[in-house]
């Protein structure tokens, strides 16, 4: 009986493995596989005469471009497009478009560096944490949570003593934590601001006791350059800023003086009014990468993390779920906090001590679409659901 079902093909890889089980030669996978993978890119704001020829080039190569309707009879100055086309149709369009005039030549060197970013990001890359080597896209990182605060929104004043948080951040490795995230300052809405002194004093004691106690990298959660560079000078291995060199943009600097430094950068705003709030969160992470890479930062040491419950209420939470993939098209890694949001209360009306199911729904969700640091308060249980899911979708 002839069979006949659908195949899902996202990358290079499971493009070469479907080919090849077809018991095609080498060089017929070669030359099939860019013709298997099918992109959708959105090019924003654009002039319309290069959209006339941006389209009529991707439709002679086979592929689709829709553009506004009012480039038909250019009443508009310019108009975003979506292109629609394989790989191999990209390929040969970048190449004519090397020639053609109205800026689209930069614009084939951008479609070539998102193409290149959305192979890249499927390899497995080792992330270099001051001597600690963490297997990035080989599995899924577990970074635990260790608020030094009295009102964080979860665990406020849980840990606030050091021998209490300490204990905890022991038995995170011990369930099997790969980092050890120490905040001294609450993001929850509404938190009262913290000074760099008491910031400070909260997180520095339990930083230097957890270096000589702990196997695994340390990262302080800090948007003030003084706590960054304090903290490295103790021996830190990370930097996580929540403001995404924003709120001080020297943290930059301070970080890209350690070569082997990672620096996770999340988008953060006040109030959650977007002109188009993925195209926005976009281009401000994409902001912030640059103004590490321009302070020295190396690009391997950036994480990305699109700041769930920052800026964004409800709704535009679960729209970011949805959409995380897209930020894959960045050529970073990216971090996942979704542990007891707000958006998981709300989407269930549960407290946040009832909210574990949901933060397990978010994480495989995350896995599932390009996540590759997820960042946790319940280890044991999420450390179950990040190697189940690490078991199906990392084949």
């Amino acid at each position: 009986m002839v069979r006949v079902r659908a195949i899902q093909i996202s990358d290079v890889v499971k493009a070469r493995k479907e080919i090849a089980s077809i018991g095609a030669d080498d060089a017929g996978v070669k030359v099939m596989t860019p013709k298997a993978i099918h992109r959708v890119i959105k090019v924003e704001s654009i002039p319309a005469k290069a959209a006339v020829i941006l389209k009529q080039e991707m439709l002679s190569k086979g592929g689709e471009a829709a553009v506004s309707r009012a480039v038909g009879n250019f009443s508009t100055d310019k108009t975003d497009v979506l292109l629609m086309g394989t790989v191999k149709q990209y390929n040969r369009l970048i190449s004519k478009l090397r020639a053609q005039p109205f800026g689209l030549n930069r614009l084939a060197e951008s479609l070539c560096q998102v193409l290149n970013n959305l192979e890249r990001c499927n390899l497995p890359q080792d992330l270099n944490c001051r001597g600690y080597h963490l297997p990035m896209g080989q599995r899924t990182i577990i970074m635990g949570i260790l608020n030094i605060t009295p009102d964080s929104f979860s665990d406020g004043g849980k840990f606030f003593d050091l021998d209490l948080a300490v204990r905890h951040a022991l038995d995170m490795v011990e369930k099997g934590a790969d980092i050890i995230d120490i905040g001294g300052e609450s993001t929850r809405p509404n938190a009262a601001p913290v000074t760099l002194e008491e910031e400070l004093n909260r997180v520095m004691p339990v930083l230097e006791k957890l270096l000589d106690e702990l196997d695994v990298p340390v990262s302080v959660d800090t948007y003030k350059a003084e706590v960054a560079r304090q903290a490295l000078q103790a021996g830190a291995h990370i930097i996580n800023d929540v403001w995404g060199l924003k709120a001080d943009p020297d943290l930059a600097k301070v970080t890209a003086e350690y070569s082997d430094v990672p620096l996770i950068l999340m988008h953060n705003q006040k109030g959650t009014e977007y002109k188009s709030m993925m195209d926005d969160i976009l281009t401000s992470l994409e902001e912030s990468a640059d103004k590490a890479l321009e302070a020295g930062v190396r690009k391997e040491n950036i994480i990305l993390d699109p700041g769930i419950g920052f800026g964004k209420d409800t709704g535009q939470n679960l729209e970011v779920m949805n959409r995380l993939w897209e930020f894959k098209t960045l050529g970073y890694p990216i971090l996942l906090g979704t542990s007891r949001k707000s958006m998981i209360g709300n989407t269930l009306d549960l407290p946040v001590t009832e909210r574990m199911e949901g933060t397990a729904a978010t994480v495989a969700f995350g896995i599932s679409q390009g996540a590759d640091i997820v960042r946790v308060h319940d280890i044991r249980e999420m450390i179950r659901v990040v190697r189940m899911t690490d078991a199906m979708v990392r084949r």
